[in-house]
């Protein structure tokens, strides 16, 4: 195969650009060029495939451009750049479907491939000034497409509570991005990242780290800087499936670059384990008592981005970064695909689980789900030896299951038919076997990308033990949500988790949201 040049990744980000100026020259209803901007979408993936192969003969690379801008080609870029312009070209053929006809038409599609070429800008950064520009960037086009409905004041009110949240976020990152040149007297990631990796860690640097984790706490929607997500719903649809598949992804995507840096630093990542499993336990709980699918989407959004940042809080960068790419591909066509969610539930005869499962049903799967777990866990030991697996992916893996063992309930119920019993259990066991496949496919693909994790020390194995023993709890309340959801003593309970707790609420009035009039 002959080589192909490195510089053919950056074609991938200007496509979209050219199809944003395509889309603001026609900004009114039904655009001419509405078709050729959903055409350089879906052309953009050939010039990011393209990027991995270059980045397979040559290696990782740094791409100099004018002006001390440049690009880095490694294996993390590279993945989110397919990623990117994949499901980029996917929203921006449904746009141009979904959106026929409606006002400012052109100039939605123009600010949707605006807001792309940023994000690929962000994943490809190669030092710090770019980075810090497409950060605020995407944030900044995204505040368009928020208010396209600009006189809905459901819109105008996140929008702008969105607008805060980020701009606190921004000034976290430049504070760190200042910091981290302060330290290594040079802006340039792949220099920074191998002095961090080599053990050099001055003053300032442990300082970013605490920057860092802030900058990503807000991008990615965590407690309490949550409920802007959850309130974005009144933007099209097209919005919500790029914001919940991609532009969300940000903060884990800045942890997951700066990984060697945040090594350095293990009381940052304590506070994000801390931070991410709270949010991912509250967010889990809430989307339960939600009725609106898009809203219930959102809510499911949040307990993923905290289960995220949970992973990298844990320094297991591999997997969060492959937990990005999952989840950015489902939540894509869950969102395109909210609108047929009514009818389909509509054409279900009897809605609900299966078989509803007591207390001993669920004691005997969650056993079971266990046991399953040990023993892969133990052929993967005798396979590839004792120390193949961390601490930290063991007890990442036992999460897990716990968090499918409440549909593996089901088959252990008094009332479920025998063949749902075998099939609840081969769920149980090819999950885990997914999850081991799937951890050791990262951990080979990534290796000498991204960092191992530490040994844990007893900070570390204290939350490992936290983490396990709550998420443990709230997959058994999903398990036996039927027999207490209804309950009178838990109707106050649902009320308040329906609500967030109140937590937007209290943000709102914070703001000072609360106190201006809503129009019509």
């Amino acid at each position: 195969m002959p080589e192909v040049p490195v510089w053919v990744g950056a074609l991938a980000p200007s496509l979209f650009v050219l199809a944003a100026l395509l889309g603001f020259l026609q900004p009114g209803k039904r655009p001419a060029t509405a078709g050729l901007i959903a055409g350089l979408g879906a052309l953009s993936i050939a010039p990011a495939i393209l990027a991995g192969v270059a980045l397979a003969q040559s290696g990782p690379t740094t791409l100099a451009l004018a002006s001390g801008f440049s690009l880095r080609f490694d294996l993390v870029s590279v993945t989110l750049l397919i990623l990117i312009a994949a499901v980029g070209a996917i929203v921006l053929r449904f746009s141009r479907t979904y959106l026929d006809g409606t006002e400012r038409q052109g100039a939605f599609l123009g600010w949707m491939s605006l807001t792309l070429a940023a994000v690929i800008s962000l994943v490809t950064a190669g030092n710090l000034v770019q980075l810090a520009i497409a950060w605020i960037a995407t944030s900044l086009f995204l505040h368009q497409l928020l208010l396209f409905f600009s006189e809905r004041a459901g819109a105008q009110r996140a929008a702008q509570k969105k607008f805060v949240v980020a701009r606190i976020g921004d000034a976290a990152l430049l504070g760190a991005a200042w910091l981290l040149h302060t330290a290594y007297q040079t802006t340039d990631i792949a220099t920074i990242l191998d002095a961090a990796r080599a053990g050099n860690a001055p003053a300032p640097a442990l300082w970013a780290t605490g920057l860092i984790a802030l900058a990503a706490v807000f991008k990615s929607a965590q407690f309490p800087t949550h409920g802007w997500l959850t309130e974005v719903m009144e933007a099209p649809t097209p919005v919500s499936a790029m914001l919940h598949a991609g532009l969300i992804n940000a903060g884990g995507f800045l942890l997951i670059r700066f990984a060697d840096v945040l090594l350095l630093s293990p009381p940052t990542l304590a506070v994000l384990v801390f931070i991410g499993g709270f949010t991912a336990l509250f967010g889990g709980l809430v989307m339960l008592s939600q009725p609106a699918v898009k809203t219930s989407l959102a809510w499911s959004t949040v307990a993923q981005m905290g289960f995220m940042i949970f992973q990298c809080g844990l320094a297991l960068f591999p997997l969060a970064l492959l937990h990005i790419v999952a989840h950015s591909l489902y939540k894509a066509h869950a969102f395109l695909s909210s609108g047929t969610a009514v009818e389909q539930v509509a054409a279900i005869r009897r809605p609900g689980p299966v078989a509803t499962p007591g207390w001993g049903a669920v004691v005997r799967a969650f056993v079971m789900a266990l046991a399953i777990y040990a023993a892969m866990s133990i052929g993967y030991s005798a396979i590839f030896g004792a120390d193949a697996k961390s601490p930290q992916a063991l007890a990442l893996g036992a999460i897990l299951v716990l968090g499918v063992a409440y549909l593996f309930a089901q088959g252990f119920a008094d009332t479920a038919p025998k063949a749902l019993t075998a099939i609840t259990a081969g769920y149980a066991a090819a999950a885990t076997i997914a999850y081991f496949a799937l951890q050791a496919g990262a951990q080979a693909l990534y290796a000498g990308v991204l960092p191992a994790a530490p040994a844990p020390g007893p900070l570390e194995w204290a939350l490992l033990a936290l983490a396990i023993v709550s998420f443990g709890l709230v997959a058994i309340a999903q398990a036996t949500f039927p027999n207490w959801a209804y309950h009178p003593a838990a109707a106050g309970l649902r009320v308040h988790l329906a609500n967030g707790l109140y937590v937007n609420a209290l943000t709102d009035r914070w703001l000072g949201l609360w106190s201006k009039p809503r129009r019509a």
